[in-house]
Order: C-alpha cells, then sequence, then structure tokens
C-alpha cells in the first residue's frame, strides 16, 4: 500500500500551544481591502492522560482567529472550555467517549444520551455573538478578540442539554435570522427538528417533522423560501451507542437505498416534498437558490458517507471513494426532480464555500478542497484547493499542495466590500518542518498560487469549518422577506 501522505501524523502528535501575537512573517502581498476577522474550529488535541484518539472528529474543539486591520494581522488560537475539556483537565484524564473512540468506564453527556460536545466543528459570529458549534450539542459564547469561552449558549434558555442542534447553521444574509437543524435519534419516533431564530437570537420557530429512521444528516440548505435537507441511509443505532459502542461503530450505511431531499417552507416549517435523488450521501451542502420558478440543490455528493475514512488517525482516507458537486433542479409547482447535472472535478472534495453575498442568491463560483490520489489505496489527505464553476464545468482552476504539506479548513471567501472581488483564505500545514501557515488566494486565480502565506510561530492542527466577520459586521435588514429582487423570477 502506497503513503500518499509522507509524515501526516505530525498533524496529530502535538498538543498546540494557545497565543495571540502580530503575524510578523508574511510572504507575498496581502490584498489591502481586507478588514475583517477569520475565525475557523476543528479537532485541536489528540490525547489526553495517555489516550490517543482514533478518529479525527474526536480532538478537542480548537477556535483560532485572524484579524486584518491597518495594524497588521494578529493571530490568536485558543482551546473552547467546553464540559469536556473542563472536566477532563481538572482530572487529568481521559472521561468522555468520543466520536471514534471507546474505552474502559467512559461517560457519555450529563443525561447519559449522547456525547459532551467537544465543540470542534464550526464557529460563527451572528450579531456579536461569537459561537463555537459541536455535533449535536449546544454551542459555546466566545470572546470575539481573545476567543476566551464565556458560557453554554442556550438561546434565552429556550433550548438545553437534550435539544439536538446540529454544527452548521445558516445565517440569512439580508435578514440576519438564523436557522438550524438536529435529529432526534429515538428508535421509536425519530425525527428532525429545525429551529429558525431572529436576527437577535430569539426562538421563532420550533418543528419537527417524523423520520422513517434515526438517519444522521450533518448539514442542510436554505432559500428566501425553502430549507432543504438530503436523507440517505446513514443510520445512528442509540441501543449500541448506550451499551457502550463508539459513536462511529454505531452508524451504519446501506448500499443500495433510495436517498431523498426533504423540503419544507422556511417560514412555517412545514414539509412541501420528499424527493428521491439516488442513492448517494451528502455531508456538505454548497448553496441553495431559486430562479424561474425552479428551487437549486447544490451538494456535494458521495458515493458513500466520509466518517469511516477519518479513522484511525493517523491512516486517514486510504480507501476514500470519489464524489462531485451536483445540482438538482426541483420544479417548485409539481414538486418533481427536473434536472441533476453534476461537475468533474471527483477528489473527494470536502468543505464547500462561496462568497457568503451569494447565499441562497444565484451563483456560479464556489470553491473546496480535494484529496488527489483518490482512488488509490494508501494513506492521503487534502492537497488540493480546487475554484469550480458552473457555467464552466471543466474549468480547472486547481492549487496543488508541495509535496508533503497538507491544507485544512474550509477554504472561506472574504469579500472585498467595494467591489465583487475578494479572496480566498485556507490553512497549510508543512509536515517536514511542523510549520504552519494561512494562505491567501486570488479566488478566480487560485492555480496561480497563494498572493501571501502567513506563517505562524507554532504549528496549529489543520481545522474543519471558518468563517469570515467583515469590519463592523453585516448590515442586515430585519424587514426583509423575499422579493422580486431576492427570488430570480
Amino acid at each position: 500500500m502506497t503513503d500518499f501522505a509522507p509524515l501526516l501524523e505530525r498533524v496529530f502528535d502535538f498538543i498546540p500551544q494557545e497565543d495571540s501575537y502580530l503575524v510578523e512573517d508574511i510572504e507575498g502581498r496581502l490584498p489591502s481591502f481586507l478588514e475583517g476577522t477569520y475565525y475557523v474550529n476543528g479537532p485541536g488535541r489528540f490525547s489526553r492522560g495517555g489516550l490517543k484518539y482514533r478518529h479525527w472528529l474526536d480532538g478537542d474543539g480548537m477556535v483560532c482567529s485572524l484579524k486584518f486591520d491597518s495594524g497588521g494581522v494578529r493571530f490568536t488560537n485558543r482551546f473552547v472550555r467546553s464540559v469536556k475539556w473542563n472536566d477532563e483537565e481538572k482530572a487529568g484524564r481521559a472521561i468522555y467517549r468520543t466520536f471514534g473512540t471507546a474505552f474502559q468506564d467512559d461517560q457519555l453527556n450529563q443525561r447519559g444520551i449522547g456525547l459532551e460536545s467537544p465543540a470542534n466543528v464550526s464557529v460563527y459570529d451572528h450579531g456579536g455573538q461569537l459561537l463555537a458549534f459541536g455535533e449535536q450539542g449546544l454551542p459555546y459564547r466566545l470572546d470575539p478578540d481573545s476567543l476566551e469561552t464565556l458560557e453554554q449558549h442556550t438561546f434565552d434558555d429556550r433550548l438545553n442539554e437534550v435539544s439536538p442542534f446540529s454544527a452548521h447553521p445558516k445565517i440569512d444574509p439580508r435578514s440576519g435570522e438564523f436557522f438550524n437543524f438536529g435529529i432526534s435519534f429515538s428508535s421509536v419516533r425519530p425525527s428532525l427538528v429545525v429551529y429558525r431564530f431572529d436576527s437577535q437570537g430569539r426562538l421563532v420557530l420550533r418543528k419537527r417533522h417524523p423520520l422513517d429512521d434515526p438517519c444522521s444528516m450533518h448539514d442542510f440548505g436554505l432559500s428566501p423560501n425553502y430549507t432543504c435537507f438530503y436523507i440517505s441511509h446513514f443510520l445512528l443505532d442509540m441501543a449500541r451507542l448506550k451499551e457502550g459502542a463508539s459513536l462511529m461503530d454505531s452508524l451504519h450505511w446501506t448500499p443500495g437505498e433510495t436517498s431523498r431531499l426533504l423540503i419544507a417552507a422556511r417560514e412555517s416549517g412545514g414539509q412541501r416534498a420528499a424527493i428521491p435523488v439516488g442513492e448517494g450521501h451528502c455531508l456538505h451542502f454548497i448553496n441553495l437558490f431559486e430562479e424561474d420558478g425552479k428551487l437549486h440543490v447544490d451538494v456535494v455528493e458521495l458515493d458513500e458517507p466520509i466518517y469511516q475514512r477519518y479513522q484511525p488517525v493517523p491512516g486517514l482516507f486510504e480507501e476514500v471513494q470519489p464524489g462531485r458537486p451536483v445540482r438538482f433542479t426541483v420544479d417548485t409547482d409539481n414538486w418533481t426532480l427536473s434536472d441533476r447535472r453534476r461537475l468533474p472535478y471527483d477528489k473527494a472534495p470536502d468543505f464547500p464555500s462561496l462568497d457568503p453575498r451569494r447565499h441562497c442568491k444565484p451563483y456560479d463560483d464556489f470553491w473546496m478542497l480535494g484529496i488527489s490520489a483518490t482512488g488509490k489505496r494508501g494513506r492521503k489527505f487534502f492537497d488540493q484547493l480546487v475554484h469550480c464553476r458552473w457555467s464552466e464545468p471543466e474549468l480547472q482552476d486547481v492549487y496543488s499542495a508541495p509535496s508533503g504539506c497538507y491544507l485544512g479548513g474550509e477554504p472561506v471567501f472574504m469579500p472585498d466590500a467595494q467591489s465583487e472581488s475578494g479572496a480566498v483564505i485556507c490553512q497549510m500545514f508543512e509536515a517536514e518542518n511542523r510549520a504552519s501557515s494561512f494562505l491567501v488566494f486570488d479566488p478566480m486565480q487560485v492555480s496561480n498560487g497563494p498572493l501571501a502565506r502567513l506563517k505562524l510561530r507554532h504549528p496549529v492542527p489543520l481545522l474543519f469549518h471558518a468563517s469570515y466577520s467583515p469590519r463592523g459586521g453585516p448590515d442586515w435588514d430585519e424587514s426583509a422577506r423575499p422579493g422580486d429582487d431576492w427570488v430570480k423570477k
């Protein structure tokens, strides 16, 4: 078996140093329009008291930020002080079962019905509240500058420890409304729970949709009038989890079963359709928008779930299967699938991102990470940054990292407030030298290589999802509702 990721173990075998400093070692030139803060969250610590975690989703959450202003670029990183982190720091040992690691005398959360979240998946700024999210747990509120953990965020006590809550909220770019979902993994009455909050974070709607099976979902889509969920036969056996298995070992994929798009009205939450779309799996949505009486559902569709390829650390992605961007077009007059388009890039792409000004709207360009050695047996990792364009399916705008260098962090688009342009940023880890940096690209020419490389003083692991908060925050209109300038006719 060929090793396509030499020294990849170095990404996982250290505990990052928390720090805050001005980045002084910058190669190239940063775009002058950058004024705001980039945030990224992900698993940052993979051992505790002699126990080594075996799954990429197991590590304790660590948030990094890059604050761009006239004084330079300030880097800050800090672990999220979750219940899990605090209890295990105090005990000096692992206490809680993780996504992929079960061990003797491990514990579930305080109510014994799920994992104690390490808050290690994503981070978003909503109305000045910086929130770090994990899977199926409430987020933690952080100080936007110091990244100090302030408290677990309960949305004015409208949610609690048993409220299912995903790590992929959606924020309406016009009204500032905040949407999320969670799965209630009951073996008797499994359900999808959908939430809508106003721009101040006040709960407006909570709607429960019955499911045939306790299926695992990680992400969803939002458009001006709808929410959309890709439901596949990736099921969680709660009984097995309670008997002591890891969550990963409690999940089961059945090839050949039909997957569906569940579409609901975003205002009322009422179901509009459940449309068969094949036999694939979706981890991440790209975008959802409406045009000419059609709903366009853009996703990264995988041949099979990818979570089992996140282990064992550090032997990741040994037999990863292809995936590709797919656009499903739904006729909203009769709720049928009228078209399905695939883009040709199939190197196990993930972490898709687009210009945040185009969320819920028609768009063309987007960015994601890919694994060049997909289809070849052996350890591998993300090593390509890919720029795709729906109007040019054959576009080959790909940056390939140097040998022994690996990419991480959702490739976030940072807009130029004075134009339609912007910049794209992601992480790079240089395994030979155990060195970390952030790479900034011209979004329309990523194959030309980075415009700038921000070198860090200390290494940090390769993380998951990221976001960008412009200086002064977004300009929301709380009265905004779909209209002619919002839904293209």
